[in-house]
């Protein structure tokens, strides 16, 4: 059975910026021990009995579907919570609710829109609150995102990642993480869709408006959809702006053969990437979706008590 410290127990996990590289690594040396374990079907019941809420304000695939499956397989079970089933959707107060479901609870997991919301829910819980994604932030992907790089490229330092597209949420949240863990880290964005100043300030990434630029020599080419939940109606002008900067075999040639291909999905094929890439043989998002378990069980292993 793994060691788990105990230094960790009860640490919120709702933004990157919060942790630091030596805490972020702790989390991926379990992840890939718990990985190792799952594979080698060996039971790890690090959580024996502990419960999971899950609070959703936004649809998903991967986040509900990886703490859902990752807390049973540590031991513990996972309840799902529309906020529309919640007493939240009908005035309830996130102070009132993170009270309450602090006495039933051992952790809880939010996917919403506002980071603010996250963040005064982990004020008033008494219980670890883990930020399943905002519109500003995405922790947890970030998480299996760097894994990913690491399994492939078995190192951080001198790695170089090349984000293209917008950049929102998941460049924010992969760009500190990467800071943090010793890469390097480019941003190509079409003007006005550059990624955050806070994101930006603490990182001191590279930016350019040039994907061309961005792609020659990366290490990894990652890329996330051009319209996220909440934006539908801008989606017209968003491909308009966002034309040229998808990821094609010519940027990957331009990387290189020894180049990796993330996309933390779900994928729109002749937008960001194309379906070619994305099953091609330097394409590595299938074992970064499935990360998304392996790293979130070991975040849950270490901060739930």
């Amino acid at each position: 059975m793994a060691v788990v410290s105990e230094s960790l127990k009860g640490r919120n996990f709702t933004r990157v910026a919060d942790w630091s590289g030596e805490e972020l690594l702790r989390v991926l040396d379990l992840a890939d021990e718990l990985k190792e374990r799952q594979q080698r079907r060996e039971e790890h019941h690090l959580l024996p009995g502990r419960a999971l809420g899950m609070i959703f304000q936004k649809p998903s695939t991967r986040t509900r579907v990886s703490f859902e499956v990752g807390i049973a397989q540590l031991g513990g079970h996972g309840l799902y919570l529309a906020a529309s089933d919640l007493q939240l959707g009908r005035g309830e107060t996130l102070r009132d609710t993170a009270t309450v479901l602090a006495r039933y609870l051992d952790g809880l997991m939010i996917r919403t829109f506002a980071q603010d919301d996250v963040e005064e829910l982990a004020r008033h819980a008494t219980i670890p609150v883990i930020n399943g994604l905002t519109d500003s932030s995405h922790p947890c992907q970030a998480l299996a995102d760097v894994m990913t790089i690491r399994e492939r490229l078995g190192r951080f330092e001198g790695v170089r990642v090349a984000y293209l597209g917008d950049g929102n949420n998941v460049c924010a949240s992969l760009m500190v993480a990467a800071a943090k863990l010793g890469m390097e880290f480019v941003a190509a964005t079409p003007e006005g869709y550059e990624p955050p100043a806070q994101a930006v300030e603490l990182a001191k990434p590279e930016l350019t408006h040039d994907p061309r630029e961005a792609a020659e020599g990366a290490d990894v080419l990652y890329t996330d959809v051009w319209t996220s939940m909440g934006q539908e109606e801008e989606r017209e002008r968003r491909l308009r702006d966002l034309d040229g900067f998808g990821i094609d075999g010519e940027l990957v040639r331009l990387a290189g053969e020894n180049a990796i291909v993330l996309h933390c999905l779900p994928a729109h094929y002749g937008e960001e990437i194309t379906e070619d890439v994305l099953y091609g043989p330097q394409s590595a998002v299938w074992d970064q979706a499935e990360n998304r378990l392996h790293a979130q069980k070991a975040l849950m292993a270490l901060v739930i008590p």
